[in-house]
């Protein structure tokens, strides 16, 4: 047997005891690397592979995960090599795994709280009994006073067309789309505005209408009485809503059967707490 072959060989047989036997089962507790005799698993890989940033999740998977084996083994040598930490360091490692284990608590809350039933009955007691509420569409010229507001009212009586002016002479925001304002209903707009857009009707076009902006020429372009949105269209608002309450609820719920002691602390001033010396 030459001794290219003998090598590649041995070489074959180091893989194959490095890595699992093809009867054994991969899981998060599958060693990857071992260092100083610190264990590092695949597990770990993947709880840092799902905190990476968007762009990296992009790589092929083969990279990233040398990438990350590199990075991790690199951290584990750093972190033996430190000593005793500090009391900043500390600190910081409890307040976030404190932080990171009640998220996980509270997303078990949101979780178990969302249910479709759930979702169904926030719809039903906000909108079953809704009543259907009148919405408009408008169009408007905004200028700086009544005499150009009279002139452009006349230009229209002959026919010119409601956009185009507006295009040209409106000094508000919906000025380059023809004035468009899209659709509205009671108290999305100032009170002069609303109350001669409800007395038009379809296809008219006001007298000079005074607000704090200036002068409108207003021009109703359709209205409708609106019923309640679909549940889809407002799932996320209820779903948010849900979410609250639930982790209101459970937290209130924890902190009324937890034990804790709350010494006079009359005597810090809440300044100290940008002392940073306290932990350096």
């Amino acid at each position: 047997m030459s001794k290219r072959h003998s090598f590649l060989i041995g070489a074959a047989m180091a893989v194959a005891l490095a890595l699992p036997t093809a009867a054994e089962e991969v899981t998060a507790d599958t060693i990857v690397a071992t260092v100083n005799g610190e264990t590092l698993t695949l597990g770990h890989l993947v709880a840092a592979r799902s905190a990476l940033p968007q762009q990296y999740l992009q790589l092929p998977d083969d990279v990233l995960f040398e990438g990350l084996l590199e990075q991790m083994i690199q951290q584990i040598v750093l972190t033996q090599a430190v000593g005793e930490l500090d009391r900043r360091v500390l600190a910081t490692l409890e307040n976030e795994r404190r932080a990171l284990i009640a998220g996980v608590m509270l997303q078990g809350v949101i979780e178990e709280a969302i249910t479709e039933e759930a979702l169904q009955e926030a719809y039903d007691a906000q909108f079953a009994n809704a009543e259907p509420t009148e919405e408009w569409n408008a169009s408007h010229i905004l200028v700086s006073s009544q005499d150009e507001a009279d002139a452009l009212i006349e230009e229209l009586s002959g026919g010119a067309d409601f956009a185009a002016l507006a295009k040209e002479h409106s000094t508000g925001p919906s000025g380059p789309s023809g004035g468009e304002l899209g659709w509205f209903s009671s108290g999305m707009m100032v009170p002069a505005f609303e109350a001669a857009v409800m007395e038009m009707e379809v296809g008219a076009v006001s007298e000079p209408v005074a607000t704090q902006f200036g002068w409108h020429v207003v021009k109703l372009n359709d209205k409708r009485l609106q019923g309640p949105p679909p549940l889809e269209e407002v799932r996320d608002q209820l779903a948010e809503a849900i979410q609250g309450t639930a982790m209101e609820e459970a937290i209130a719920a924890l902190m009324a059967t937890a034990t804790i002691d709350r010494p006079d602390l009359s005597a810090i001033d809440p300044a100290t707490l940008k002392d940073e010396t306290l932990i350096d």
